[in-house]
């Protein structure tokens, strides 16, 4: 199962709501790209961007180490500016015209879309890296927030009022974010486990150990999940079974997350390559070099890759071959990962640009 639920008068070609898309966090959408675009325009905000954008309809949200929560027109124009006391590296969650972002100072937000207004918000003791994530409550039609902290805790909150509902501890920093497929909740930590959650009441159903912390986010499809560690292994894990399918081990630190397609699966590492494995057995179906390393997460678009590199440009490429289709250089690092609707990218850089790219 994998949720969407867009703004009122929003279609999914033009809707990319939270991080990876859905809440299984496969980066994956049907929207078509053209092969070539030209920078629209771009957005300054007052310091740099870890973050990562998302859209819906006419408007982007984006976090900057400023403390700002921004939303921007899909003109360019600032709608409204949320100021935090800290950074926001985290990208937001947009669901049910709220905005839900966390801060480094502990703190979960949830915001007004079309106003900036907050509506409520939730202390944790540690920072928030990850973004949230959502999922139905245990009556089936509520809903939860749910995210990580650096106070070792997964936190479920009711999305409508902030209130508790449930945490799970871990025995170390939590740093992405937690995928879901509406049964259970997948998440790495920095205590070396992927951890595998019920959904509704948090209760373990178990852990994989494997061997090294984990400071990117899990994508679920069907019954499996798909990551990478920080000592650079990409594992499939069967979830049902809690066994570790296959590895592909002598990359580099994996700090972004995959993206699924049909056969295949995507992800970048600190070694500087994007992989792209056959799933089922962990072959290598092709690599791509970008010039420094990657820390972003690809984003499969129909039969097109979209990834961003600290070398300071934005890449697509070909799924089929990984043949490089088209490129732009910012020339500033690039660490957050783009949002991607019909025949548009956005990303956020370290010049505390927004630059967001069409035909």
């Amino acid at each position: 199962m994998i949720f969407w639920i867009p703004l009122a008068g929003t279609t999914q070609n033009d809707c990319w709501p939270s991080y990876r898309s859905d809440a299984a966090l496969t980066g994956n959408t049907d929207v078509n790209l053209p092969n070539s675009l030209k920078l629209l325009w771009k957005f300054q905000t007052e310091d740099i961007i870890k973050s990562s954008p998302v859209i819906c309809g006419k408007d982007i949200f984006i976090g900057s180490d400023d403390g700002g929560v921004y939303s921007i027109s899909k003109k360019g124009k600032l709608n409204w500016k949320f100021k935090t006391e800290t950074s926001i590296e985290a990208a937001p969650l947009l669901l049910d015209k709220t905005v839900y972002v966390g801060s480094l100072e502990g703190i979960m937000f949830a915001l007004d879309a079309k106003t900036g207004e907050e509506k409520w918000q939730f202390k944790t003791e540690g920072q928030i890296s990850g973004s949230a994530n959502w999922a139905y409550q245990q009556d089936g039609k509520s809903k939860q927030i749910i995210f990580g902290s650096y106070d070792y805790f997964l936190y479920s909150l009711n999305a409508k009022t902030g209130e508790l509902l449930w945490k799970y501890e871990t025995d170390n920093f939590i740093n992405g974010a937690a995928a879901s497929n509406g049964k259970v909740i997948i998440f790495g930590g920095c205590d070396g486990y992927l951890h595998i959650v019920n959904t509704k009441n948090g209760i373990k159903f178990d852990t994989v150990n494997i061997g090294t912390y984990i400071a990117s986010s899990a994508a679920i499809e069907n019954n499996n999940a798909y990551f990478g560690n920080y000592d650079g292994v990409f594992f499939k894990v069967d979830i049902s079974q809690k066994k570790i399918i296959w590895k592909f081990e002598g990359a580099g630190a994996y700090l972004g997350s995959p993206a699924i397609s049909e056969n295949k699966v995507v992800i970048g590492s600190q070694n500087k390559k994007l992989y792209c494995f056959d799933k089922y057995n962990g072959d290598i179906l092709w690599e791509f070099k970008t010039l420094r390393k990657i820390e972003s997460s690809p984003i499969i678009a129909n039969d097109k890759v979209i990834i961003t590199s600290t070398d300071g440009r934005i890449y697509m490429l070909d799924l089929k071959t990984g043949k490089k289709i088209w490129s732009y250089e910012i020339g500033i690092p690039i660490i957050g990962t783009a949002a991607v609707i019909e025949n548009m990218i956005i990303v956020g850089a370290q010049d505390g640009g927004v630059y967001v790219f069409g035909d």
